[in-house]
């Protein structure tokens, strides 16, 4: 997987590049009485993890390496 920074939107900065997720996201989620179905039914996975503080907002890195090898042995 990859990252430029700005995954989640129209390439701003201020554009998630995805969430971090813990059992604290758990907690918090019960906490706010957050449905999840709803958000995913909504395609809306940015106003969830805003709404528990977990978004990744690392800003622009200027740079999107990803090297990837799959080696399929039977």
């Amino acid at each position: 997987a990859d990252t430029d920074g700005a995954d989640g939107g129209a390439g701003n900065p201020t554009d998630p590049a995805g969430a971090l997720i813990d059992a604290a996201t758990f907690a918090k989620m019960k906490a706010l009485a957050l449905q999840p179905q709803a958000y995913l039914d909504n395609n809306d996975a940015t106003a969830f993890f805003e709404a528990t503080g977990d978004l990744l907002l690392p800003g622009p890195t200027l740079t999107n390496v990803n090297d990837i090898r799959v080696i399929l042995v039977e």
